[in-house]
């Protein structure tokens, strides 16, 4: 996986930081039962957040509302200065899971271009500038070669590029996604690593799901998940031995020998050991 730096961060900038999402006591319910339990956080704009919390504990759930896709049971979202579900909404959201079925007749070009698709609306026709945003998406996720090729004949790795790439080409102020690196090739990692890293130069937020402990660290901002927001700030104010230990169940780590067979992997600071969760 590429390397990751643990060093502290600096504050994003010297006056207080705006907020692309604000939540107040937010409840979701999925699926019949209660997904997230009452939340209050706060998100930085131009930053990278990531939600990491173990299987179950709501993470999909509160991406889902933050792109609109479920209305809050209770409480209240405001994303980008607005609700979720507002028209218009410059949110790009990559699903970690697709609905285009695998044997749909459709090219890597055709699918890259459906993130023209909010812009254009059911009638009008790709300009310049739309040929444009989605030839330079599919350069970034060194996809171009692929072009012609339909989604059934791609790796795992190569699919969730052409669909990163797709995400990239609407046109966005936020990106999120949903566990964009499980499971991938060492190669389409690293490219939508690099691309993750990236998207803040260029004035967008980016929120991602994840289990692995290291790209948690390797962001901003955290969200730590365990049927709601159990803590939200800076990776090493959140990833503390105390908050892992509670939000994943495993009781009390009475010492790092210990702690190591739960987290098998090379040890990154001195609060908790790195690795996936």
């Amino acid at each position: 996986m590429p390397n990751r730096d643990h060093s502290p961060k600096p504050p994003l900038n010297e006056q207080p930081t705006a907020a692309v999402i604000t939540a107040t006591d937010l409840v979701l319910h999925r699926g019949g039962h209660k997904a997230v339990d009452a939340s209050t956080f706060v998100i930085p704009a131009g930053a990278i957040t990531a939600i990491i919390g173990p299987n179950g504990s709501g993470k999909s759930t509160l991406l889902h509302a933050m792109a609109g896709l479920l209305e809050p049971t209770s409480g209240t979202i405001s994303v980008l200065g607005q609700s979720p579900t507002t028209r218009g909404s410059r949110v790009s959201y990559v699903l970690q899971h697709t609905a285009i079925p695998m044997g749909t007749p459709i090219t890597v070009r055709e699918t890259v271009g459906m993130g023209r698709y909010p812009r254009l609306g059911p009638f009008r026709r790709r300009n310049k500038q739309d040929r444009r945003r989605v030839k330079e998406a599919m350069e970034l996720l060194d996809i171009v070669d692929l072009g012609r090729r339909h989604l059934s004949e791609l790796s795992g790795g190569q699919r969730q590029r052409v669909y990163v790439a797709q995400g990239v080409a609407q046109d966005h102020d936020l990106l999120l996604l949903d566990e964009p690196l499980t499971g991938l090739d060492l190669r389409s990692a690293k490219t939508i690593d690099s691309i993750i890293h990236s998207e803040p130069e260029h004035g967008c937020s980016v929120i991602l799901t994840t289990h692995d402990l290291e790209e948690a660290r390797a962001a901003d901002h955290v969200l730590l998940m365990a049927g709601k927001v159990q803590a939200s700030g800076r990776p090493e104010d959140v990833l503390t031995s105390r908050n892992l230990t509670l939000a994943y169940g495993l009781g009390a780590l009475h010492d790092r020998d210990e702690a190591a067979l739960l987290f098998p992997t090379e040890h990154h600071n001195h609060d908790f050991p790195g690795g996936r969760a």
